[in-house]
């Protein structure tokens, strides 16, 4: 019954979609797909107030969303992602402003997220596995609301659970590529920071596939990983990786991937100071910024996932219990885009996106995910 009431919600989404698209002044095809989905469900306009009261689940009148995040809401990367594309979808049809709770600790996700069921919302979006691991017995507990979850590689199925989930070391490795190009046609210097927390396991295979994609521009370019943050997933510690990126600058860094939460915009900003080549960790708006300036623009955005996962659920090609995993080269969502290349490093980035899709790199992407998670 669950399914049903949400995937009826669902074409009020898809409405609106369809009219941002137009908006927006987005591609033709993108546009008449989504309009075709529209029309194989009915021939005249939506009925947005039945769709939303249809996923109105404890029959309150109203449609609200909670949205559970690990870091800040407003990082300006991973965590605002799914804030952003949540409110933006409740605005857009009318529901009730997304209740939002952040900075949520590992040891307190239970509490909070129980405490956010508890506020009478629909539908529930986790940000991040780190906060994940109540919700195996949160879907039992709460079963009229629908889990969504962005809970990365490796995360076990559930049949209450709708997950989204991409490849590390796809995505890893075409950031790394896209640096070493970058390097290559500034030509000041060999060596790139990769800044994180505190060397978890998917840091590891993040940054040990970057490090695969940065040498295959040029073997003698080197990577560095620094730690900044309390163990476990301290994503946000501002001073730590203020500290660490100014010691790999005068270690002769030129460019630096700042794979944090809370922590990750004001090294963005220093690194803009100091004219560093500089990528988002998440983000696939990061090119359009007018307040920061990217070079290069790393997505595994939350907000494009969901997104794409509720246009399925109206195709009917998606349903709670699921689990999306988003490819480099055959879905659009995943990958790095270099901001401004030329049309040599477009063509170079192309070709690195359609050996991942036909798996040339299978092999060294095990082997990555082999040291990253047994010291294989």
């Amino acid at each position: 019954m669950k399914k049903s009431r949400f995937a009826l919600a669902a074409l009020a989404v898809a409405s609106i979609l369809v009219a941002a698209c137009s908006d927006d002044n987005k591609s033709a095809s993108t546009t008449t797909a989504a309009t075709a989905a529209t029309d194989t469900t009915m021939a005249g306009p939506v009925d947005t107030t039945a769709s939303a009261l249809a996923m109105d689940s404890n029959g309150d009148g109203k449609v609200q969303f909670g949205i559970a995040a690990a870091g800040p809401r407003d990082d300006g990367g991973y965590y605002q992602a799914l804030v952003d594309k949540a409110t933006q979808i409740s605005k857009d049809n009318g529901f009730e402003a997304p209740i939002v709770v952040d900075n949520i600790a590992t040891e307190n996700a239970a509490t909070e997220l129980s405490n956010l069921a508890e506020q009478n919302v629909d539908a529930i979006f986790v940000g991040a596995s780190e906060i994940a691991d109540p919700l195996k017995d949160l879907v039992v507990k709460y079963p009229d609301i629908f889990w969504y979850c962005n809970c990365g590689a490796g995360y076990p199925s559930n049949p209450g659970l709708a997950q989204s989930q991409d490849d590390s070391s796809e995505i890893s490795y075409t950031a790394g590529y896209a640096t070493g190009l970058l390097m290559k046609a500034k030509g000041t210097g060999t060596s790139a920071a990769f800044i994180g927390c505190c060397d978890l396991n998917f840091e590891k295979e993040a940054y040990l596939a970057y490090e695969l994609g940065l040498q295959a521009v040029d073997p003698s370019y080197t990577m560095t990983y620094i730690p900044t943050g309390n163990f476990p997933y301290d994503f946000d510690n501002t001073a730590g990786a203020t500290e660490a990126l100014n010691g790999a600058i005068t270690n002769g860094a030129v460019a630096v991937y700042p794979y944090l939460g809370g922590a990750h915009e004001p090294l963005v900003k220093l690194a803009n100071e100091k004219g560093l080549i500089v990528m988002s960790a998440g983000s696939s708006k990061a090119c359009a910024r007018t307040d920061v300036k990217y070079d290069i623009q790393v997505k595994f955005d939350g907000g494009d996932y969901l997104d794409t996962i509720l246009k399925e659920i109206l195709a009917g090609t998606f349903n709670e219990g699921d689990t999306r995993t988003f490819h480099v080269g055959v879905d659009s969502e995943p990958g790095a885009e270099i901001c401004k290349p030329t049309a040599e490093q477009t063509t170079a980035m192309a070709d690195v996106f359609a050996k991942i899709a036909a798996g040339d790199f299978a092999a060294d992407f095990g082997a990555v995910k082999g040291k990253a998670y047994s010291g294989g």
